[in-house]
């Protein structure tokens, strides 16, 4: 296979999987409860992938600024970022959330302007991020109760801040992670947050009940194998490969994917602003990817 099939096949591959995610976590949810989950996941993607990498002979912890970016990894894009996710879609429909995380490449975006100097903003990326977040708005301005209750609102503003830690660490990574292995960007961050969301869980869930039955099972394992370490080590290999911006490009197609399977899963309402909000969004990422 070329390259560009090789980069094609995996935008696809991450599109399919982490649009099958959202609704995986809604399910994991009914017996594990956020913080857990997410300590679980990342515990076994960590571990997976950490065997991966000696088994291809990665050497870890070598490159410039690669334990720092560890760190920063480990904390914007798996620790908060994730732990956000889990705590939102205990209140938000899984469709809803998925939406609101395609607002990621506008972050990007708007990050990548000061800070990559090959990516900075145009008129027409501008404009793009107009269109972007006023499709946010939109979709606040309807009454988000009817979607599942009277704190979906207070959830979805917070929800925003996955998005938007996710954006910081992909800007890092692409400024300063030239040369450091995809399997180094995953394993190590993973099984950090693993350790530091077990340490979480244990003192914020204690108590709660845990249910580890086929359902819980199946979600975790789906997350940690196929939603973690095979997704997060092609999406670093892409992002080798491509623009930052340009790779955000999966969280356009992934809240489509989102919607589609919580409507038949979970009979989850679409309501018509979800929809014109949804597709402001959507549009504002195809013209800000468009620019560049």
């Amino acid at each position: 296979m070329s390259g560009r099939g090789l980069v094609i096949g995996g935008f696809a591959l991450v599109v399919l999987i982490w649009g099958t995610t959202w609704a995986a976590i809604r399910i994991g949810l009914q017996g594990v409860p956020p913080f857990a989950g997410v300590a679980v996941r990342f515990t076994i993607a960590g571990a997976l992938l950490l065997v991966l990498a000696h088994a291809a002979g990665v050497r870890l912890g070598r490159g410039r600024h690669e334990k720092a970016l560890w760190v920063a990894n480990g904390v914007l894009t798996f620790c908060l970022s994730y732990s956000i996710v889990y705590w939102s879609e205990q209140y938000i429909p899984s469709g809803l959330a998925a939406v609101l995380f395609a607002t990621y490449p506008l972050f990007v975006a708007a990050l990548a302007h000061p800070l990559l100097a090959d990516e900075r903003l145009t008129a027409r990326a501008a404009l793009g991020l107009v269109v972007g977040f006023t499709g946010v708005a939109v979709i606040f301005s309807d009454d988000l109760a009817l979607l599942g209750g009277e704190q979906v609102r207070h959830a979805a503003f917070i929800m925003l801040g996955s998005p938007l830690v996710s954006a910081l660490a992909t800007v890092a990574i692409k400024r300063w992670g030239t040369g450091v292995h995809p399997l180094s960007l995953s394993a190590v961050p993973m099984l950090f947050t693993g350790v530091v969301m077990g340490v979480v869980a244990a003192v914020f869930e204690r108590g709660r009940p845990l249910v580890l039955d086929g359902r819980s099972v199946g979600s975790l394992l789906y997350l940690a194998v196929l939603g973690s370490a095979v997704t997060f080590t092609v999406y670093y290999w892409l992002l080798a490969r491509v623009t930052a911006t340009r790779l955000a490009l999966t969280s356009y197609l992934i809240p489509i994917v989102a919607l589609a399977i919580g409507a038949a899963l979970f009979d989850e309402p679409i309501r018509p602003r979800l929809l014109a909000g949804s597709a402001l969004i959507l549009a504002g990422v195809v013209i800000v990817s468009r620019q560049r």
